[in-house]
Parts: structure tokens; sequence; C-alpha cells
């Protein structure tokens, strides 16, 4: 905060917050000029298979007993699951592959199998879709481009932990054996995260799957050795572009839920790395208060805010990385709170109480995973727990001493 010699504490303070609150304003009256109201997708509501496939599990019995909640804790699912052969296991998947494969603490192979039932089914409703002449022409591609990525994700070899095609949809994959992992990171990303662009062909390193593929390698090759999984997680809803939606913490509060139900159904032995691009820190921010014990580390890039003024607002357990790099556009937009709008401090200011990694190398607000870059390889060292070879920032050149 800036001060000015001769004015009172108190006109001083005034001032600050005014002209905080008219920069907010500002920011928040272009977003909405440029966007069009970005915020407003639609008024007629997409169904829901998930939750009708939930209420029929809910009234479903097996041999005799019913089956366990699907919102159960984790371990609940696995004590279940337990008690079951490999045929047992494959017939609910086949009957409920939604519900099975959106299931924390179901076995991960059984989920994975699961969810390419569900992604096939989707694909053949946006196949017929495309040829579906009651729809717009724009329609018609957009159910194009989606029957081709559901296609995609049904390649060989891919492992989608999450599946929900309600809506813009949602989608988890893991890189590596989850099963047999010994640490686990997270990506968690920002706006326009929807099936659609879970993965991007052009420009791939600025999608989820992208994000989180460059990361494993990265992993393995900064520890050949270390037994590692990482998870592109875009299993929320996030904001459409950047209007009203991305200024509040609303859709972050939502997926913050999500976001501490899918750590509490990692393997609970295995230290996990939450790495959190933009509006995916917000998130983070919002979740990192009741995170399970084994989340260690949180890793922002390009954050707008962590909706807290400072490292002990967010109250957790965890250690918190910060990086931004040089020519981030994020860095334009006021780092504030003030009637529900914006996200608090920034969380590279020394204040906040981050530990400061380096970005070099990263180009823009979508460059922190990108391969050769100083932000992937510290992304790396945080993930497989060589935090005292990570190269701090100049602003905090400490940020590793007191782990050696």
């Amino acid at each position: 905060m800036n001060s000015f010699p001769g004015l009172s504490p108190s006109f001083g303070f005034l001032q600050s917050t005014a002209w905080r609150a008219a920069l907010a304003l500002v920011v928040v009256f272009v977003m909405l000029a440029l966007t069009g109201w970005t915020a407003i997708r639609g008024t007629k509501e997409d169904a829901n298979p998930l939750a009708t496939a939930r209420t029929a599990w809910q009234h479903a019995t097996f041999h005799g007993r019913p089956l366990p909640d699907p919102m159960a804790a984790p371990a609940t699912v696995r004590a279940f699951f337990a008690k079951l052969d490999r045929p047992e296991e494959q017939r609910l998947a086949s009957r409920y592959p939604l519900v099975v494969g959106n299931l924390g603490g179901a076995p991960v192979k059984l989920r994975y199998r699961a969810n390419r039932m569900a992604i096939d089914d989707a694909r053949a409703i946006a196949k017929r879709r495309m040829t579906d002449k009651r729809l717009t022409p724009v329609g018609r591609q957009t159910a194009g481009r989606l029957m081709h990525r559901l296609e995609s994700m049904m390649s060989r070899g891919r492992q989608i932990l999450a599946f929900d095609p309600a809506g813009d949809g949602r989608a988890a994959e893991v890189f590596g054996n989850l099963a047999k992992a010994r640490r686990v990171s997270v990506v968690v990303p920002g706006v326009d995260t929807n099936l659609s662009t879970f993965e991007r062909t052009a420009k791939a390193l600025t999608a989820p799957v992208g994000m989180a593929r460059s990361l494993y390698k990265a992993e393995r090759k900064a520890r050949p050795d270390a037994r590692t999984a990482v998870i592109a997680w875009a299993d929320y809803t996030s904001p459409a572009g950047l209007g009203v939606e991305a200024a509040t913490g609303q859709l972050a509060g939502a997926g913050a839920v999500r976001l501490r139900a899918l750590t509490e159904s990692l393997p609970p032995a295995a230290p996990v790395s939450l790495f959190c691009h933009s509006y995916g820190s917000v998130v983070c921010g919002v979740a990192a208060r009741d995170l399970p014990s084994n989340v260690e580390d949180i890793a922002v890039a390009g954050s707008p805010g962590m909706r807290a003024e400072s490292l002990s607002g967010l109250g957790t357990h965890a250690r918190v990385w910060a990086m931004r790099d040089a020519d981030d556009w994020i860095q334009d937009v006021p780092n504030l709170e003030l009637g529900g709008l914006g996200h608090g401090a920034d969380p590279v200011e020394p204040s906040f109480g981050a530990r400061i990694l380096s970005a070099q190398g990263a180009q823009g607000h979508t460059g922190y995973f990108a391969p050769g870059t100083q932000s992937l390889h510290n992304f790396a060292l945080v993930g497989v727990g060589a935090l005292t070879s990570v190269d701090c920032a100049v602003t905090d050149p400490h940020c590793s001493a007191d782990l050696a």
C-alpha cells in the first residue's frame, strides 16, 4: 500500500481504499465489455446423466445389500470394494459406469474401465448430434468437436480418473501409476476448462492434459527413480472467460469442495503436491484450510490471488510456493477483495509469506509448463520432493533455506 506524506492515517486509508475499489470496478467493467457477459451461458439446462445414475445406484442393492452412498468417504468405498472379486467389480462398472468412474475410493483401474464405457456412451450421443437437423450449424459443429475430443480420450493407454458429460463437462486424467505412486502431483487449471478444452493439439501446454503430461515428464527427468503420478484435474466447473465468474470466488468455493474430495481419495501414504495455475490458484487457496495432511505442497503460478491476505490467512499446514513470469498480464489485475470481487493479496509479494520460485524462461500467462523453463523445472523438483534444489526468485533467495 502506498503512503502519502502530509495525510492523516485515516484520510490515507480512505483514499487508498477508494482508489483500489475504483480499480476493481474498472477491471470488472473492462472484463464485461470484452467478454460480452460471458457469465451468462444460456437458458436451457443440460441433462445430468451422472446425477441420474447416482439416483439409480442409491436405490439398487448388490447381493441383497445396499450399495455405498456415492458421496461416501473414500475409506468406506475402499472397504466395500475390498469384499468384491473382479467379476463383481466389472458387473457394477458395466451397469453404473458413470458412478463407478467417479467414485472416490474405488480401485483406480476399475475407474479407468468404467469411464471408458461412459465416454463411449457420450461419444455416441455427440456423434448423433453432429447430424441432428434440430440443432443450428454451430451446434452441430460443437457436437463434432466434442465427439473428436471424446474419441481421443478413449485412445489406448489413457487413464481417465473422472468424467462427467453434464453441461460443458468435467474430467481428470492420470499420468503414471497412481495405485503404486509414492508421490502424487495434481495440476489445477484456470478459466475456460471443460471437456472441449481438456486437451489441445495446438498450444497443447495451455490445456490441463498438456500441462500434466509435461510435468510428469519433467518429474521423471528430475528424479528417474521416483515413482510419481500426475493428475490433470479438470473436474470442477471453471469460469467461462474473464467475466464476473472469474472475478468472484463462488465457483472456486464449489471447486474447492471437489478438490478436497479428490485429495482425500488419493493413496493416503503418498505425499501430494498441488500445482495451481491462474484461477486454479483461487480454488487451491479456498481449499487449503481443509486439505488432508498428505497434501504437503501448494505451488501457484500466474495467480490473481488465493482469497487470503497472507500465508497465515490460508490456514494451511502445507508449504506454499508462488511464481510469476515478468510478462504475465495477471500482474496488472488489482490484488484486492472488495464486496466479493477480487481474490486478495498477491502471493508473489514478499509480505504474503509464500516461498517465491523462479519462473525464468516462461513466457506470458500460459508458459509455466513449457519444457526448458525454470518454472517447469521448479515445479518438477517440488513434485518429487527435491525441495532444497529449487531455484528461488531474486526477491526471495532463501525460499528453500530452512528445508535442508
